[in-house]
């Protein structure tokens, strides 16, 4: 699944295909092997790779502040998102979402980042598990 996310970031980038993904583990964590270098591991870092790769340090977040705050909905993604597939659990999660975005365009205010796009699409699968569940 993280690999399908990647192909979509690198899309969404503008970057071209070649990228090689695989995945390690029982959590099937993202793996991709650079041409040039060692192999990079885990979602948030890969994609920020990519990010970079692109020239689009600006989704990574402008100020300190809002560096830390990417970093920290990036680190929510992983933590609480993947891997929850409890109904009630996924409530919870959006609602507390829900919550938080009240008063914001986007998860660090009013600029458009990497966070923005991975709790997307971590998120994505639970809208398709609920349509699909309620028969829409």
């Amino acid at each position: 699944m993280a690999a399908a996310e990647l192909a979509l970031l690198e899309k969404s980038l503008g970057l071209s295909k070649g990228n090689k993904y695989s995945a390690q583990g029982e959590r099937q964590i993202p793996v991709l092997q650079t041409n040039n270098g060692p192999s990079l591991t885990g979602l948030t870092t890969i994609a920020a790779h990519l990010v970079k790769q692109a020239n689009k340090e600006y989704l990574l977040g402008s100020t300190a502040e809002e560096k830390a705050i990417v970093q920290q909905w990036l680190e929510y993604r992983v933590t609480r998102v993947d891997g929850n597939s409890n109904k009630d659990d996924i409530r919870i999660l959006l609602k507390d979402l829900n919550s938080y975005l009240e008063d914001k365009v986007y998860l660090t205010g009013y600029n458009f980042t990497l966070a923005d796009i991975l709790l997307y699409y971590g998120l994505h699968r639970f809208i398709i598990l609920e349509k699909f569940t309620q028969g829409c």
